[in-house]
């Protein structure tokens, strides 16, 4: 009598065993899935030569920039943080010389509605960059950036869309940078 018992123990104990591991294969199977999935988008990505930013090697291996304006200190930081070179405060320490000849923004009608009143505006942001050597000889001539972005106007959120303005120019400011950067690493000395 006792061996029936525990054989039928052991049964109800297989059973469940049974029962419990086909979630537990499910579960495996899903996680061997997302697994095949995601060594194909690392192979993937990995043979269409895709690759983090990393440095930009510039020509030169340091630069002054000089000005305090908002441009200025973003260009700095961007050439610290992103390349080689150094900044220096000192011209004639420095093997590059990047001038911002010029900075301006602007803002444009691009529609009105029945009543007169502003619909649409585009703003507009160009600079101006000239890059020189220690002896004044140009590296890189100089050369404009535009940027422009467009976004409605309401009268009603006249907080809310200057907000909305101040941030686009930040986002073109930081665009014209990127851009200037790449401009620097192509510039052959």
């Amino acid at each position: 009598m006792m061996s029936r018992e525990l054989r039928v123990e052991s049964r109800e104990l297989e059973i469940s065993r049974n029962a419990g591991g086909g979630a537990f294969r499910s579960r495996l199977s899903t996680l061997g899935y997302r697994l095949a999935v995601a060594l194909f988008a690392t192979a993937w990505l990995a043979s269409c030569g895709f690759h983090l930013r990393g440095q930009l090697a510039l020509p030169f291996s340091t630069v002054h920039v000089p000005g305090a304006s908002a441009l200025a200190q973003e260009l700095k930081r961007s050439i610290a943080a992103g390349t080689q070179a150094q900044v220096v405060d000192d011209p004639k320490a420095a093997q590059a010389v990047l001038h911002i000849l010029s900075e301006i923004r602007e803002k444009q009608i691009l529609s009105v509605n029945a009543a007169g009143r502003v619909r649409e505006f585009q703003l507009r942001y160009r600079v101006s960059v000239r890059l020189v050597d220690a002896a004044s000889k140009e590296l890189m001539p100089a050369s404009e950036i535009v940027l422009k972005r467009d976004f409605t106007f309401n009268d009603t959120q006249v907080l809310a869309k200057e907000s909305e303005e101040a941030l686009l120019y930040k986002d073109m400011q930081s665009d014209a940078v990127q851009q200037v950067m790449r401009r620097l690493a192509a510039a052959r000395i």
